[in-house]
């Protein structure tokens, strides 16, 4: 039996460590690990797909939680399940879950229960964030990459743009994209 484990941290700016610590304190020999979101396809999750496909028959996967694994109900079950078919324990380090210790049918709902869970998590995430997001417009915050040209650029812009110079003449003379030209045009409400 091997004791493998897995880390997944949703961005680069999240740090692994105090996973990856924790999975080595629970002796697992082999540690894998993906900075990706939790609601991206398993596919794109690279040392994920690796875990799986090195996994054998009676080796045990250690989590953090489950929701390493996936963000919905569905993800869980249908990953979890698979892992029981090929006689793969998981165990969970927030004590949670232990297939070694627990028949299939206590499993199934043990996931769908936490699964459901982190479905509403996620969801409620995404509210707060919406919510925050519409507080901060509503006091003049602004969202997006900061624009890359100032007040003179734009005038002119402009200003050619008023001699009927094409977008594509603009922007080569200033050095743009001929998008950025359009985009500028278009916000200061001149007609193309």
């Amino acid at each position: 039996m091997t004791v493998r484990g897995y880390w997944r941290c949703s961005t680069d700016h999240q740090d692994q460590e105090r996973q990856v610590l924790a999975l080595e304190k629970a002796n697992c020999e082999v540690i894998y690990g993906d900075k990706i979101t939790g609601t991206s396809n398993y596919g794109d999750r690279e040392e994920l797909s690796k875990c799986l496909e090195e996994l054998q028959e009676g080796d045990l996967l250690i989590l953090e939680d489950l929701t390493r694994l996936g963000r919905t109900m569905v993800t869980m079950l249908v990953e979890v399940n698979k892992l029981i078919e090929r006689g793969i324990f998981i165990k969970t380090l927030d004590g949670r879950l232990d297939t070694s210790l627990m028949n299939e049918e206590i499993v199934r709902l043990i996931v769908g229960v936490m699964g459901y869970s982190a479905e509403c998590e996620l969801r409620n995430i995404r509210h707060r964030t919406s919510e925050g997001r519409a507080v901060a417009r509503s006091r003049g915050v602004k969202f997006g990459a900061k624009r890359k040209y100032d007040k003179f650029q734009i005038e002119e812009i402009m200003n050619k743009r008023n001699q009927g110079i094409g977008y594509g003449s603009i922007a080569k003379s200033m050095g743009m994209s001929k998008s950025t030209v359009q985009t500028i045009i278009q916000r200061e409400g001149v007609a193309a």
